[in-house]
């Protein structure tokens, strides 16, 4: 384990500092500062290496958090990022962009704060990286078997790593100008630096997985074309409808969807000239949505010059601590402050929008909000409490409801299930023979955690689809239902 008595003589957690909120909103740059090696391995050494460590449930990955904590501990950087690797292709994404379950499952949570486990992550897979311990794996041989990855996100880049390293020619179709998915154009560069994604893709190039960025499936080529050049297909295309809110003023100008503002701002900071861009310079923003999307929403309007910005949740305020009703080591809903919270703007839970106002030339003006009440179990605008919030740009951060069907009910014929998601069996195998589904796709909104384990499970689905056997790890399957134990 690591060291013995850490658990004893550090007893709280030690963060790297973000950046001063001055100096951050100036620019696009990652908000935390460089983390200190001591720091960190004194964080490391909390790990108590537990008879039954509960993080390997938090986590979809199964990654071996103890063994990396221990080998982090010890000076030993190389050894841990390859224990970090053994379960986890991109922990370079998971170290900035998962919650991380596996720190609500910490058994030293119980009674102190949980190990930093996602800060020693990404410090290792980052140090990895500046000292050239992660090489290319290309396959000792080839199958002869091609695989089509339709959707270059977390989902489709694991499975498409995992194919090719099993000795598959996979090909990843985009239909984006850049790969990436919402890796690329839906995450701030506040959050992860396109650097990072940059050097995963130079890896995966370097194995042998060819990309095919500006290509959508079902328009420039037809689903059947590409079942027929392929011997297995792999549906990886998220969900990406988002979930509207059909209130008075919804076409008004001025209310977006909350990807059509970070898409464009994405490709505005990758140095591309985007026509009238959706900006928040000098406006009042209200930011409809609680989660991660409306965090993205809000510290990418502090950046642009917002007026104002202003956070609507439906429902009520999370909690501070863990209630009675989310033991450990369940993943509670707590109150959070991201970074982009922490740079300004109000938060109001418990409204309800209930019309978007216009002002003489057809711009919203303004929402009608009302407090939300429940009345038979659902959330509904209580009469009477109706208020103005001034608007000049509303994002709508509702979530996401499936993937895009068109194409995939009437070229493919995929079918769906009641939630939205392309129906599978157990394999990851659609109804479509030789067609599988990971993912947002086939499993909902989800985390990214969520995504990258289930592009490996599905990668070891197809690699004994195509050879009657597979030697890849499985971590999750479609079934699995214990999200965050």
């Amino acid at each position: 384990m690591a060291d013995p008595k850490g658990f004893l003589k550090v007893t709280e957690r030690e963060l790297p500092a973000r950046r001063p909120v001055p100096v951050r909103i100036m620019d696009w740059k990652e908000v935390y500062e460089p983390g200190d090696s001591a720091v960190l391995r004194r964080q490391a050494g909390r790990c108590m290496d537990c008879g039954v460590p509960f993080c390997h449930q938090g986590c979809p990955l199964g990654n071996l958090i103890p063994e990396w904590n221990d080998l982090m501990w010890r000076g030993e950087g190389r050894a841990a990022s390859e224990r970090l690797h053994a379960t986890n292709n991109f922990p370079e994404f998971t170290g900035r962009l998962c919650p991380a379950p596996c720190e609500s499952a910490c058994v030293l949570g119980i009674n102190q704060p949980a190990v930093t486990i996602k800060q020693v992550e990404v410090s290792i897979v980052d140090d990895a990286f500046a000292k050239g311990w992660i090489e290319p794996e290309p396959p000792g041989r080839l199958t002869g078997k091609t695989v089509a990855v339709v959707g270059s996100g977390p989902a489709g880049l694991a499975a498409a790593q995992q194919l090719t390293r099993a000795g598959h020619t996979v090909a990843v179709y985009e239909r984006d100008d850049r790969i990436g998915g919402l890796l690329r154009y839906g995450i701030p560069d506040f959050k992860m630096e396109k650097k990072h994604l940059e050097l995963r893709l130079r890896q995966m190039q370097d194995e042998g997985t060819r990309f095919r960025a500006g290509v959508e499936i079902g328009r420039d080529i037809t689903w059947d074309d590409l079942r027929a050049r392929y011997d297995a297909v792999v549906v990886a295309t998220g969900s990406t409808v988002p979930r509207d809110l059909p209130i008075p003023g919804r076409d008004l100008d001025g209310v977006h969807f909350a990807m059509e503002y970070l898409v464009e701002s994405n490709r505005a900071v990758a140095g591309d000239t985007v026509p009238n861009q959706i900006s928040a310079e000098g406006k009042h923003v209200v930011v409809i949505g609680g989660g991660d999307t409306g965090a993205d929403c809000i510290g990418t309007a502090h950046r642009h010059g917002a007026l104002s910005v202003t956070n609507l949740a439906i429902g009520k305020r999370p909690p501070e601590e863990r209630p009675g009703h989310q033991p450990w080591p369940t993943t509670p809903t707590l109150f959070e402050v991201s970074s982009a919270h922490e740079e300004g703007g109000e938060r109001s839970y418990l409204a309800s929008t209930v019309e978007f106002l216009s002002n003489d030339a057809g711009e919203v003006r303004a929402l009608r909000v009302a407090e939300t009440e429940f009345v038979d179990g659902r959330r509904v605008p209580k009469s009477g409490t109706e208020r103005e919030i001034p608007a000049d740009l509303v994002l709508i951060a509702m979530g996401f409801t499936g993937p895009e069907r068109p194409a995939l009910e009437e070229q493919l014929g995929a079918q769906f299930t009641e939630r939205g998601a392309i129906d599978r069996d157990g394999n990851y195998e659609s109804t479509v023979p030789g067609v599988f589904v990971t993912g947002d796709a086939g499993r909902g909104q989800s985390l990214i955690v969520w995504a990258i384990a289930e592009g490996r499970a599905t990668a070891a689905a197809v690699d004994a689809h195509l050879m009657g056997v597979t030697e890849l790890p499985a971590p999750v399957r479609p079934t699995d239902l214990a999200i965050g134990l």
